[in-house]
């Protein structure tokens, strides 16, 4: 069995901590560099349900996408449920590993697994990390669909292929408008709105657009929004990198068992649809 330094050396190959935004958390949070890693679970938020889950599947260790701590702390007591999430870690000898805004620009990275869980075609970064020479890294994907679709059916698409949440897929601009380009980006991302224009797609499908920026959009130009829940967004990476962790322990022979949380992290619970009042 490998230790967690082997395993984790594998992990900062995939998504090395200098891809990261400058203020982000990323890289190994908790965990024992020579404990032998035998199972590995992959989740978007390291919540005390996640983590509970990985107990219970017996696992070492334990990759999420968001931070644990994104803004650093004082306390790790267990009188706070960041602090709690710590304590089951280390008394149940798991570690945490965070690959955040490093995974975002990876290639391939979240955006895209979020295009390829909706059909669509990767034709390049939709923002290019100037880092890299071949400008395959970078934020968003900018996309093409095999066949043209309208807005309404691309949303009804993205409803049907990504995880089911409480928002499902809210959508700004004509719904029948035609698309045959899209731009994606997996977590929030109303800060690329003049990438998207100067992309030239026809639609923009991503997660927690605000009023502003959103009416500011379609007043802009003809382009349709997509919003999906922020965890849908991203839960379709964790399945993409517990694919490649498969095929590095096979590489190795290392004989990992590694899972993907299917539970349900988005903070919204309920939505209550609009009626017409008379």
């Amino acid at each position: 069995m490998p230790r967690l330094s082997e395993v984790i050396a594998a992990l900062e190959n995939l998504w090395p901590a200098e891809w990261a935004e400058s203020w982000d958390a990323v890289g190994t949070v908790v965990g024992d560099p020579d404990q032998e890693v035998t199972r590995v679970l992959f989740a978007v938020d390291p919540v005390q349900e996640i983590v509970d889950e990985a107990v219970k599947l017996g696992a070492d260790l334990l990759v999420t996408h968001h931070p644990l701590y994104l803004r650093g702390t004082t306390t790790v007591a267990a009188t706070h449920f960041k602090g709690r999430v710590v304590h089951t870690l280390i008394k149940n000898d798991i570690a945490l590993h965070v690959a955040h805004t490093n995974a975002d620009t990876a290639d391939p990275g979240v955006s895209d697994a979020l295009a390829g869980a909706l059909d669509l075609r990767v034709v390049r970064p939709l923002v290019p990390d100037p880092s890299d020479p071949h400008g395959c890294r970078g934020l968003g994907r900018v996309c093409e669909l095999d066949h043209p679709l309208t807005v309404r059916e691309l949303a009804a698409r993205a409803a049907e292929r990504l995880p089911a949440t409480a928002q499902g897929i809210r959508v700004a601009g004509d719904p029948e408008a035609v698309v045959r380009t899209v731009a994606v980006s997996g977590g929030s991302g109303d800060s690329l709105f003049d990438h998207v224009r100067a992309a030239g797609v026809d639609a923009f499908l991503t997660a927690d657009l605000r009023h502003h920026p959103a009416s500011e959009a379609v007043a802009h130009s003809p382009l349709a929004l997509l919003d999906a829940a922020h965890w849908a967004t991203e839960w379709p990476w964790c399945e993409l990198a517990a694919s490649q962790l498969d095929e590095i322990s096979d590489r190795n022979g290392w004989d990992l068992r590694v899972h993907v949380s299917k539970t349900v992290t988005d903070p919204w619970t309920a939505h209550a649809a609009s009626t017409t009042s008379s």
